[in-house]
């Protein structure tokens, strides 16, 4: 029986992590979804992923027939040298890798170069196709090397146009991130503090502490730090 897992990571916020899901399920529906949130270039430090890896190693070890499905090459490794090794030590498990993106790096297209080897003739004739066959599985190699140098080139694009995009903006005399001292409200904050001058007795309202909390949804801490601080601006 084989066992199908689809790993899906985001590294930042912004992403969305069910685009990733969704793709893969599309494809193999019966594939545990592993998901990982918020993560950098290394597979070092990535929780979700260690306990996959020591699962699928573990599996292989027994037989079993384990194939591991990525969105693309960049949800393996965003790190070039760490990522084809970590290729090399999976397919060398008879792990099957399979990206949907970068379907020419499968494992499936490796194992082809690899068994699809030109058959010696016993001739000098040899000499020419043994060539051929380390041709071919240098090629495959290095197709697989380039995917990883491509997710890591991405990478490295993306934090120097960021960079440059942070400079300009102060060149152009923009704010960039917080200003140190300054206080900022969030949303649930504001929207709290409204709620509690409303319904409050100590204010415009005529409900106790335990009901205006139930009212506002937040916790005793939030309300008491709230309403201090509310007390502070009327009295400024």
């Amino acid at each position: 029986m084989r066992e199908e897992y689809g790993y899906c990571r985001i590294s930042t916020p912004k992403q969305n992590i069910d685009r990733q899901e969704r793709n893969i399920l599309e494809r193999y529906p019966s594939a545990h979804i592993v998901k990982e949130v918020y993560t950098g270039t290394k597979t070092e430090g990535r929780k979700e992923w260690g306990k996959l890896y020591k699962l699928i190693k573990q599996e292989a070890a027994k037989g079993r027939e384990v194939t591991v499905i990525f969105d693309s090459v960049s949800r393996m490794s965003r790190n070039a040298d760490e990522g084809f090794q970590l290729y090399e030590e999976l397919f060398s498990l008879g792990i099957t890798l399979i990206f949907l993106k970068e379907p020419h790096i499968n494992t499936d297209t490796y194992k082809n170069a690899m068994q699809n080897q030109v058959a010696m003739v016993g001739s000098n004739v040899d000499f020419i196709l043994e060539g051929i066959n380390k041709y071919l599985l240098a090629l495959a190699k290095e197709q697989i090397k380039i995917a990883f140098d491509q997710a890591e080139k991405e990478v490295t694009d993306l934090r120097q146009r960021t960079s440059e995009g942070i400079k300009t903006a102060k060149l152009n005399g923009k704010q960039v991130g917080r200003i140190t001292g300054n206080k900022y409200i969030t949303k649930k904050e504001s929207a709290a503090k409204e709620i509690i001058l409303k319904n409050s007795k100590d204010f415009n309202g005529a409900n106790t502490d335990s009901e205006v909390i139930k009212i506002a949804g937040i916790s005793r801490n939030s309300y008491y730090k709230y309403k201090a601080a509310l007390k502070a601006e009327a009295g400024s």
